[in-house]
């Protein structure tokens, strides 16, 4: 059985898209309808920008969504999955490419997504950091201790793959921990160059306003079913789908756990849709016995 999954920000790179939007009269509609819903060409960004330019959240993130869900849509009737999930933002990717959402309304919905949560960065200083090398509980348990000393709040926001977690909140409390996780015996324990804190508390701004905007988007049952983040189970049904969705800005992305359902749900092979391959690494350090592969 095959399963989709999709990417999330991190896994742009200047180029994203150029083949599809020259070569695929299909994508170059998508695209061009993008740039007007979106009111900027964000192709001449995509295409032509800097490293600094595509990193902007508000930029990142429409741009991993195009070119994730443009890819599969070009795929035409070889698009065949029997489940689907994303990574984070790629779980917008996710639900278009299975029919849940529109292009249009996912489009809308990721746009919003993305200067919501640029708002909230802004609002708060804060950062991630990964940790390499412990278990999750022992993660989950120093975040915990940390968060109640009282110098602000630290979580286990992705659970990547085995050996690998990613943790956020403010930065005082996020150095803390790394601190304590080194200590505890973590190979690594690395701050990340990101602007926020992604999948904690401090998100809820961003929660509160992108919830008004899903709330009042048309949902539909998708052709299989999507894992999601915030619970790592499968989805169908459009109410809890929408629900799920809004949730998943301040809670934990339990990816580790969703691919480790999707295979037990039958799922023999994993094609990473859209740009990178982030995916398809973590995949291989779940469980080797899977095929992976990749469409760029």
């Amino acid at each position: 059985m095959k399963a989709y999954v999709f990417p999330g920000q991190g896994a742009q790179f200047t180029g994203m898209g150029k083949d599809l939007y020259d070569n695929n009269e299909t994508a170059k509609e998508l695209f061009e309808k993008a740039n007007e819903i979106l009111g900027f060409r964000i192709t001449d960004i995509m295409f032509e920008g800097t490293a600094d330019e595509l990193k902007q959240t508000k930029v990142t993130q429409p741009a991993v969504f195009l070119h994730s869900v443009i890819r599969a849509i070009c795929l035409g009737d070889e698009f065949e999955p029997a489940m689907v999930a994303g990574h984070s933002l790629g779980e917008f990717s996710a639900l278009v490419a299975a029919g849940a959402l529109s292009f249009e309304d996912g489009l809308k919905l990721v746009y919003a997504r993305a200067l919501a949560m640029q708002k909230a960065c802004e609002a708060a200083p804060s950062t991630m950091a990964a940790v390499i090398g412990l278990d999750d509980k022992t993660i989950e348990d120093i975040c915990a201790e940390t968060t109640a000393e009282g110098n602000g709040v630290v979580v286990a926001a992705n659970y990547n793959c085995t050996g690998q977690l990613v943790i956020s909140g403010n930065i005082e409390a996020v150095n803390a921990a790394c601190e304590k996780l080194k200590a505890a015996g973590a190979k690594r324990a690395l701050v990340l160059p990101v602007g926020g804190a992604f999948h904690s508390p401090l998100m809820q701004p961003a929660q509160e306003e992108l919830q008004k905007a899903i709330e009042s988007t048309e949902f539909h049952t998708p052709r299989c079913p999507i894992y999601q983040n915030v619970d790592a189970q499968a989805h169908t049904d459009a109410a809890e789908i929408k629900a799920n969705l809004i949730a998943q800005l301040t809670a934990s992305v339990r990816w580790t756990y969703e691919v480790q359902n999707m295979i037990a749900a039958g799922a023999t092979e994993f094609i990473e849709c859209g740009p990178g391959k982030a995916l398809q690494g973590m995949i291989a350090k779940i469980d080797r016995s899977v095929t992976i592969s990749g469409i760029q």
